[in-house]
């Protein structure tokens, strides 16, 4: 019963909340919405510290009845979402010149929304969640859509995000017509054996949705454009968890399902076949970025591909690492996030070069800047150093090359900005334009109600606390993670390990390699890249094409 009422507490309050807030006041809306996702969290500690369970809604058992599946993943995966909701909430608190119920509402609703994606052991009702979660994404995005580039922001994500759900439901029809089940295990058991065509079709087109999701390359071209106008606290939602949330699908959706039908080779060889593609591409551009929050909309790109090749090894310790991996980068980025917020509200641009020795007296922004790029290289004893460390040693040399790359160069673009906002390095420039990014330069308005003399604790306090968990997440026993994971991998083993000379060595590597590309960048030694500019039009027509052109990929990676 903790479990149904974890899954419907958030809405329920979003209910009462868009019925009644109008006449509450802010305070009380504030209050209401920070203590349910509080006792959310509360409730899914519970559920977690209760052991694996499985409940049937309604009492129905298999075959007509759905279930809740609570292992230590989906828990401890919905637990990781409610606590970056709770800090965005947080850290909203003082944060809109403007805002109203209906914006608590929303948080919740995709709050609940993610909880119960991951809880759910029904792939359709995983469908259901899924597409509550992007509608009420699509109308965060567009919270402030007095503003031009927030609806152009919004409608590029609906339109793709949208055209890559049509895709999971065409593979969840086609998988209901060979099984007639629903359910990931009954599915796996019907699928056992069956290595036809049209099983190879469906798995591609469900996964194709969570891929759009996940943003992996080519699918990943709505997420900067989303992240550039969205609020700060719900970025802090849209990188920290939901666009993880995708390669979970994939991960459980294969391991759990389709497992017994697909060939591993072939999963393999596209999974990291886009996951290498996306941590490479993202970090390049993440590079090339000023505009701070497409530079970390893209990291989280980077990073997400680093995530898809350590489920895309199919190896346990690969996955232990991804499971270390997705909480790190949980933590890290949703409080870069709040730094950049904190930019945002002071000085009412996130351009870097305009930003230029603006923020030497913010010296708590400027911590949150300097941890979360040590955290994004892969500093010891961070979740992402833990989780990179374990997925290198899966997968031999070119991931371990992978990984210090794409670390490197986004860790290197924070400490950047790092260098340059908070520290005044490197000459100024402020004004140059930024070739196909119109809206970089241009003044953004404030969310606060007026330019604060001082930033609450409510707005930095949540991203320090993020960042430093995400910084020590590594000193979590491997025992703990690996026990976790088994349910995944049907594959009980020893403990992983990421306390190991090569993982310790790779993560100063590329901590090393982060601060010279932030120095080389400071003296101007950054292409222009026109051709990866114009890629990134802006034009969902091109958008969608892509989208068409990763289908296609992805499908003949599988059949071949």
């Amino acid at each position: 019963m903790i479990l149904q009422i974890a899954i419907g507490l958030p809405f329920t309050v979003a209910t009462l909340l868009a019925a009644t807030g109008r006449w509450l006041p802010r305070v009380a809306v504030d209050a209401l919405a920070t203590l349910t996702v509080s006792a959310l969290a509360v409730l899914l500690g519970v559920v977690l510290a209760g052991g694996d369970t499985t409940v049937w809604l309604g009492g129905w058992g298999e075959g007509v009845g759905i279930p809740l599946v609570a292992d230590e993943v989906s828990t401890g995966l919905a637990l990781t979402v409610t606590v970056v909701a709770l800090a965005a909430l947080v850290v909203s608190w003082r944060y809109f010149a403007e805002v109203q119920a209906i914006f608590h509402t929303l948080v919740l609703l995709f709050t609940g929304a993610m909880c119960a994606f991951v809880l759910t052991g029904d792939l359709f009702d995983s469908f259901v969640f899924f597409e509550l979660m992007s509608v009420v994404a699509y109308a965060l995005t567009g919270y402030q859509s007095e503003e031009p580039d927030t609806v152009h922001g919004a409608l590029n994500f609906g339109i793709v995000n949208s055209l890559g759900a049509y895709f999971t439901l065409m593979g969840i029809g086609l998988v209901y017509a060979r099984t007639g089940q629903l359910g990931f295990v009954a599915i796996g058991r019907q699928l056992h054996g069956d290595h036809s065509t049209m099983v190879t079709v469906a798995f591609a087109l469900i996964c194709t949705g969570f891929l759009v999701k996940a943003a992996a390359v080519p699918f990943h071209f709505w997420l900067a454009d989303a992240h550039a106008v969205a609020p700060t606290p719900v970025c802090m939602l849209f990188s920290g968890v939901m666009v993880e949330l995708g390669v979970y699908a994939v991960a459980r959706t294969y391991l759990t399902s389709f497992a017994g039908a697909v060939p591993a080779g072939a999963v393999r060889v596209s999974l990291i076949t886009f996951g290498s593609a996306a941590a490479l591409l993202g970090g390049v551009m993440c590079v090339l970025q000023r505009h701070i929050k497409r530079l970390l909309a893209y990291s989280t790109i980077s990073h997400v591909g680093l995530l898809l090749v350590g489920v895309g090894l199919l190896h346990e310790d690969a996955l232990a690492g991804a499971a270390w991996y997705l909480a790190g980068h949980a933590g890290v980025k949703a409080g870069l996030f709040v730094g950049a917020g904190a930019l945002l509200n002071r000085f009412e641009t996130v351009d870097e070069h305009d930003l230029h020795g603006r923020g030497r007296s913010m010296h708590v922004a400027g911590t949150i800047f300097l941890l979360g790029g040590m955290g994004l290289a892969g500093l010891p004893p961070s979740g992402t150093w833990a989780g990179k460390a374990l997925i290198e040693e899966s997968g031999g040399h070119w991931v371990l090359a992978l990984g210090v790359t794409a670390s490197a160069l986004t860790a290197g673009a924070v400490l950047r900005v790092w260098l340059r906002v908070f520290r005044g390095a490197g000459p100024p420039r402020p004004g140059e334009a930024e070739p196909s990014q119109p809206d970089a330069t241009r003044h953004k308005d404030a969310e606060t109600e007026f330019k604060l003399s001082r930033l609450p604790w409510t707005m930095l306090a949540p991203g320090v606390l993020l960042v430093l968990a995400g910084l020590l997440l590594g000193l979590v026993p491997g025992g703990v993670i690996g026990r976790a994971v088994e349910p995944f991998t049907h594959l009980p083993g020893p403990a992983p390990a990421p306390w190991t000379v090569t993982g310790v060595a790779s993560g100063a590597l590329a901590v090393v390699l982060a601060f010279a590309v932030a120095v080389f960048g400071l003296r101007g030694h950054v292409p222009r890249a026109a051709l990866l500019h114009r890629l990134h039009s802006g034009h969902v027509g091109d958008y969608v094409a892509w989208l068409a052109a990763g289908v296609t990929i992805f499908g003949l990676l599988l059949l071949t």
